[in-house]
């Protein structure tokens, strides 16, 4: 188990990485991430690679940079950046091995919760901004279901702080060939 980031003791945001091995119930050091991230997404790729997207740093409340983590040489490495900074989103591995990357809370004040997502595509290493939720959302649930699709369900939502029961599905679109 990869554990990334997050707040450390004294408040500060953390860059530093550790694996979990749970034969041994022991922890162990990896190389740091290249961006100090809080609320940031994790999500283990088909490769065996691991995906880091977004959260937040000391200064900034959403960045939209992301990274790999490689087990193989220990190291993370830039993979490119979202198309806009968010933390508190939730991401999803799918069926054909791309990444879907939903909500959050972004940079702007107004517009606190985000209702767009992404996918991310590990083979071209890029993401691609996909349409609107039906409402923003900070810290949904997603599930995918034996069709291929995800169920985007619950959690807080805007304009106001306020807890959803709501759901809503994702299909991916077809992909074309060239």
């Amino acid at each position: 188990m990869l554990l990334t980031g997050g707040l450390g003791n004294n408040g500060q945001v953390l860059k530093s990485a550790e694996i979990y091995d749970h034969a041994t119930g022991r922890f162990t050091a990896v190389a740091n991430m290249g961006s100090v991230r809080q609320g940031h997404a994790a999500t283990l790729l088909k490769n065996g690679k691991v995906l880091i997207t977004g959260g937040a740093t000391n200064d900034l409340p959403a960045i939209p940079s992301a990274e790999i983590y490689d087990p193989a040489t220990n190291r993370f490495v830039p993979a490119g950046d979202m198309n806009m900074g968010r933390q508190g989103h939730r991401a999803v591995l799918l069926g054909d091995g791309d990444v879907l990357i939903v909500g959050g809370s972004g940079i702007d004040p107004k517009n606190r919760y985000l209702a767009s997502a992404e996918l991310y595509d590990p083979a071209t290493g890029k993401f691609t901004l996909l349409g609107e939720m039906l409402l923003p959302r900070f810290g949904p649930t997603l599930t995918l279901l034996d069709d291929g699709e995800v169920l985007v369900t619950g959690r807080f939502a805007s304009p106001s702080y306020f807890a959803t029961a709501t759901a809503e599905l994702y299909r991916a679109p077809a992909k074309t060939t060239q």
